[in-house]
């Protein structure tokens, strides 16, 4: 296989990401716990969620347009800086023992606000800093060093937890600064096209461009509706403290796992990566996350749990890796931000509301059945997918289009 000499500017990208992503996992973690701590409630645990999707509704369009008409190295540094500021905040609030369920949800919408406007421009402003016959491989490396944050965050997290938690918020503050010290060195190389103000019509374009295109469309809902209702997160805090008993280092272990599991798939798709019958892959490896977190709901073994868990999070990185690389290969440049920012409104949409889904249906059905009734829900959403979606379900490579069908909307 041939060696991929990644390009300095892309991996300043990486640094920047991985630090800003592993404080901000350290704090939800933190968050997550200290909101149970002080509710003993699934359906505040699922708000938190609820909280952090309610920016995605209302600055998706903006940001997208944002990330295509500024520089996008500038968007995510102004982005991290936000989220310096929630964790400066949490800092603040936990070392005088202000903390409410009220400021943890204000700090929800902080976060979600900064998501919001960063994936856009982060995911869109890869491709501008690698050559397009690595962007599969530099999709993956990307992957892997949100997977190091997503490991890091909540273990580290989870052995820092000291009761407060202001240790944990002081040592995301550290590393946020150092984030965004690195990506004021990342310079967006691509020329700026000529300002345009914003408009309902430039700002719905990346929809519109979606709906066009249907193996895109099924691609970037798949990933809605599997994690929607397959997702556990918000409901870790219950099953650590209440099923499987192993305390706030028990729930940092549980958040990493998935990640442990990415981080290793991320790894062998960088070196081996995907090339033919690239929309079977997706729609397999969906199915398989939605078996996995079936047996997680079912467990009542810690060691099991991070086993399944870890799997989960494999099968979930092939699914973002192809629809992530299939995505940007399809999607003109000066269009990335805007269909960038409609991939994250999905994804926002799968785990912030997946989190809220969690938490009522756990307060109807128990944690377990509220994750089990997720499992089967997400293997029959790929079962309606494959039929919904042949375009994408037949789709040899990236870089080829896929086999026509006329329920594939417009080329």
């Amino acid at each position: 296989m041939e060696p991929f000499a990644a390009p300095p500017a892309f991996l300043r990208l990486l640094s920047a990401r991985v630090l800003a992503g592993m404080a901000t996992q350290m704090m939800m973690v933190s968050l997550a716990w200290q909101m149970y701590e002080l509710t003993n409630s699934a359906w505040d645990l699922g708000l938190v969620g609820l909280f952090q999707f309610l920016p995605v509704l209302l600055f998706t369009l903006p940001a997208g347009h944002v990330a295509d008409r500024y520089p996008r190295g500038r968007v995510v540094a102004c982005t991290q800086l936000l989220q310096f500021a929630a964790a400066a905040l949490l800092l603040a609030a936990s070392a005088t023992h202000r903390l409410s369920s009220e400021l943890l949800f204000g700090v929800s919408v902080l976060l979600g606000t900064a998501r919001t406007f960063q994936s856009p421009a982060a995911q869109s402003l890869v491709p501008s800093l690698v050559p397009a016959g690595m962007l599969a491989r530099a999709t993956a490396m990307s992957s892997a060093g949100n997977q190091v944050a997503v490991i890091g965050g909540p273990a580290l997290a989870g052995l820092l937890f000291l009761g407060t938690g202001t240790v944990v918020y002081a040592v995301a503050t550290v590393l946020l600064a150092v984030a965004i010290l690195a990506m004021l060195r990342v310079h967006d190389t691509r020329v700026l096209a000529s300002h345009v103000a914003p408009s309902l019509k430039t700002m719905l374009a990346g929809a519109h461009f979606v709906w066009s295109r249907k193996p895109i469309l099924g691609a970037i809902s798949l990933d809605l509706m599997a994690v929607l209702f397959g997702g556990a997160t918000a409901l870790l805090p219950i099953f650590a403290k209440d099923i499987l008993h192993v305390g706030p280092t028990g729930l940092g272990a549980l958040r990493a796992a998935p990640a442990v599991g990415a981080l290793v798939m991320s790894v062998v798709l960088a070196r081996h990566p995907i090339r033919n019958h690239v929309g079977r892959w997706l729609l397999l490896a969906v199915g398989c996350y939605g078996l996995c977190m079936l047996a997680f709901g079912l467990s009542t073994h810690f060691a099991l749990s991070l086993v399944v868990l870890g799997l989960s999070g494999g099968f979930d990185m092939v699914s973002v890796v192809v629809r992530q690389t299939l995505v940007q290969m399809d999607t003109p440049d000066d269009m990335r931000g805007r269909v960038g920012a409609v991939s994250s409104m999905f994804i926002g949409a799968s785990n912030q509301l997946g989190e809220f889904e969690s938490g009522a249906t756990a307060a109807w059905f128990g944690p377990v059945g509220s994750v089990v009734v997720g499992g089967v829900a997400t293997l029959l959403v790929v079962a309606a997918w494959w039929r919904m979606f042949p375009g994408l379900a037949s789709r040899r490579t990236f870089t080829s289009e896929p086999t026509r069908d006329a329920r594939d909307g417009p080329p």
